[in-house]
């Protein structure tokens, strides 16, 4: 099958070298509007080949959008009209926009709305991994709006990248990705505003930085390119999360102020419930890794 992917950053890098390698692709083409963007992902060998929008889409079965929101918002209606009878799919983080924006066009049905959950804090194509989706979930949004066939053409992908499916309405996906993705980063936005504010009176602030520090603003040093747009987007969903989040703030800083350390414990404590919810995760995504080496090998 031959795959064309646009947009050449961490995201459609990662995705493009591993569906080569693993034997899902027997040809990769790349298209970036960056050419310098472009260059880098053909000397690292992420794909096998640059076109231009125009002749990729002519050339290829898959076509895997992988650019910011906005974007794609922007160029899938047109994409649509240029295909015949290739596929197309997504990898973007928020879903309602980019389905309406196509929802009455004629082939409506060779799209297949998808958002692998999985990436890191960098950019570009120099960021991109191998093994990036190893274990991690994939959501296909609206399966019964696209055909049968391109459902299994995009989830085969996502499973030759050791990913596990799961389908949803893109209205539930949207809603609960601004809880599990999008408030993470806002909240790393903030923690990182809050400190660098405070770093310009005190210049000495960033060498009591440790581990946690650095974990919890990693996300900080994601591109305003990429997540503007996604809150934009969806921005209903993301103000009722963040407006929860901030009651809990206060709920928080009420019972620092008055003392009450029987409430901060029972707010500590139910946090911690957390980790039973993340060891659950990575014995999912070590199960999806171990399913699909075994599915290999037979």
């Amino acid at each position: 099958m031959i795959v064309s992917v646009i947009g050449l950053g961490l995201i459609g890098g990662s995705l493009a070298v591993d569906l080569k390698q693993r034997g899902f692709a027997s040809k990769l083409i790349g298209v970036d509007n960056n050419p310098m963007h472009a260059h880098t992902a053909k000397k690292l060998g992420l794909v096998d080949e640059i076109q231009d929008l125009q002749s990729a889409i002519q050339n290829s079965h898959l076509i895997v959008l992988a650019i910011p929101v906005d974007a794609c918002v922007k160029i899938l209606p047109t994409l649509m009209d240029q295909i015949d009878l290739q596929i197309v799919t997504d990898l973007g983080s928020t879903k309602e926009k980019l389905i309406t924006s196509i929802s009455n066009h004629p082939k409506r049905k060779q799209y297949v709305p998808a958002h692998p959950m999985a990436g890191t804090e960098f950019s570009g194509p120099q960021a991109a991994q191998r093994g990036l989706f190893d274990g991690k979930c994939s959501i296909i949004c609206n399966p019964e709006d696209s055909t049968k066939e391109a459902v299994a053409i995009v989830a085969d992908m996502f499973h030759s990248l050791k990913m596990r499916c799961v389908y949803m309405d893109s209205e539930v996906h949207d809603r609960q990705t601004a809880y599990v993705s999008h408030l993470s980063h806002i909240s790393a936005f903030a923690l990182s505003l809050t400190v660098l504010h405070k770093e310009k009176a005190d210049k000495h602030i960033f060498e009591l930085a440790s581990g946690g520090f650095d974990s919890t603003v990693r996300l900080a040093k994601s591109s305003a390119e990429m997540w503007t747009p996604i809150f934009q987007q969806n921005k209903k969903n993301v103000g009722k999360v963040l407006q929860k989040y901030i009651d809990t703030l206060q709920q928080f800083k009420d019972l620092i102020e008055m003392d009450d350390l029987d409430g901060m414990d029972n707010l500590i404590n139910e946090a911690n419930d957390i980790r039973r919810v993340l060891d659950q995760k990575e014995k999912n995504e070590q199960e999806t890794i171990k399913k699909s080496v075994k599915a290999k090998r037979a």
